[in-house]
């Protein structure tokens, strides 16, 4: 017999004496367990506001830790690029899992000493500072610039005068993204200056109006930028809205030959690694021929 069938006749089924009782009460229509209970009520939306507003601020702190920050451009060095007053979207996320600056990306970095030494930053009030802290407002406090960078470590960077700029012997065609009527590096002629590793030379867009690496070769470090001191890559220019764009890598620096410099050595490492098996087999066989001697 099917479960739930009935037993073959039309008499009504007989029900248990606390017909009608909701589910989990007793026959006389308390809460099982005993006793009444009040239906508990949800709390108001004014008494969860306080945690939501909790917990929005914390998500807004880990994403401005480890995914993106907003920082202002301060002055006109990336024009026509980036304006005056551009806020722009820093990608914080890749440097931790190690990835490091590339050729052609816009890059925002702390001082690495002495470059703003002269330059006055503005007293925030406490509203800003709290904004900045939680990454919804750029950091009015902290001394950091934004370039472009043009070689990277193990490059060989030059410019002469009404020359263009040349990394490994290849020029640049930087007409896409200086700023119109500029040279490439008329006002400082540099080089060639060898990168060292894990260090970065960077130019601003407008170079007529960058105090970039061309002017702090007397520092420490030669005008190049460690790694470590770059918050990351700008990604894409977030306000005003009527400005909004991405910050691509500009095809020049995508051309054959950058490489140059590594992949010269390529060839010389493996020829270093296919003589290795050589000699030493060579001087197995040598050895062998004294003992059995």
């Amino acid at each position: 017999m099917a479960v739930g069938a009935r037993s073959g006749h039309d008499e009504p089924e007989d029900r248990p004496s606390g017909e009608g009782v909701p589910v989990g009460a007793d026959s006389d229509g308390d809460a099982a367990g005993g006793g009444s209970r009040a239906v508990k009520k949800p709390r108001s939306f004014w008494k969860e506001l306080p945690l939501l507003i909790g917990i929005a601020l914390i998500l807004a702190l880990l994403i401005k830790t480890f995914l993106v920050q907003a920082f202002s451009i301060p002055s006109d060095s990336m024009q026509n690029t980036l304006q005056r007053g551009d806020r722009v979207l820093v990608d914080k996320l890749t440097p931790w899992f190690g990835a490091e600056p590339e050729r052609g990306e816009v890059v925002v970095f702390h001082d690495p000493g002495g470059w703003l030494e002269d330059t006055a930053t503005p007293e925030p009030n406490a509203v800003q500072k709290f904004l900045s802290f939680i990454g919804l407002m750029p950091s009015a406090e902290e001394k950091d610039l934004i370039k472009r960078v043009i070689a990277v470590g193990g490059d060989t960077v030059e410019c002469k005068k009404n020359g263009p700029v040349t990394v490994n012997g290849k020029a640049l065609d930087d007409k896409s993204f200086i700023f119109k009527g500029n040279s490439a590096c008329d006002d400082e002629p540099f080089g060639p200056v060898h990168v060292p590793k894990g260090r970065i030379w960077v130019m601003g867009d407008h170079r007529q109006n960058s105090w970039d690496s061309r002017y702090h070769q007397e520092l420490p470090g030669g005008g190049t930028v460690p790694n470590d001191e770059v918050v990351g890559r700008a990604i894409v220019i977030a306000w005003p809205i009527s400005r909004w764009a991405t910050l691509p890598v500009p095809k020049t620096f995508d051309q054959p030959g950058l490489n140059a410099a590594a992949s010269a050595a390529v060839p010389g490492a493996l020829g270093v690694a296919g003589a290795l098996p050589l000699v030493f087999w060579r001087r197995r066989r040598l050895t062998h021929g004294r003992t059995a001697g």
